[in-house]
């Protein structure tokens, strides 16, 4: 799989303390995994997946999180604001299944549930 785990990082948070928002890329969504789903649960800390391919066609990134920039971390002293929150990597070769790297925190009910959660795990089973 062409992703490495880096980093430990914060989302950010609104006024309401509420995840914020994803940004989504709707246009490699093919599957319509993201259809209703604006966030995932908040966490303290969740990992950045490095895409390490140069072949566009090998991995997608179908949601970044925005990063709490409050705390001093190398990524965002790297100008970054978003951090590859889930990823999609298509078919190919050999492999006839979709495969979709995500950390497990992202969408567990341990941290909470919402509309957005429900509209996620409906989006995966159908």
């Amino acid at each position: 799989m062409p992703v490495i785990n880096r980093y430990g990082l914060r989302p950010a948070t609104g006024e309401d303390d509420r995840i914020a928002p994803l940004s989504t890329v709707p246009d490699l969504d093919e599957k319509g995994w993201l259809n209703g789903v604006t966030n995932f649960n908040l966490h303290p800390h969740l990992p950045h997946y490095a895409v390490t391919s140069d072949d566009p066609r090998a991995i997608h990134v179908l949601a970044r999180q925005p990063i709490d920039t409050s705390r001093p971390h190398p990524f965002t002293d790297d100008g970054n604001t978003e951090f590859n929150m889930f990823l999609w990597m298509p078919p190919g070769g050999d492999r006839a299944a979709d495969v979709l790297p995500a950390d497990s925190t992202i969408f567990s009910t341990l941290f909470g549930a919402d509309d957005s959660l429900r509209n996620f795990w409906r989006n995966l089973v159908t």
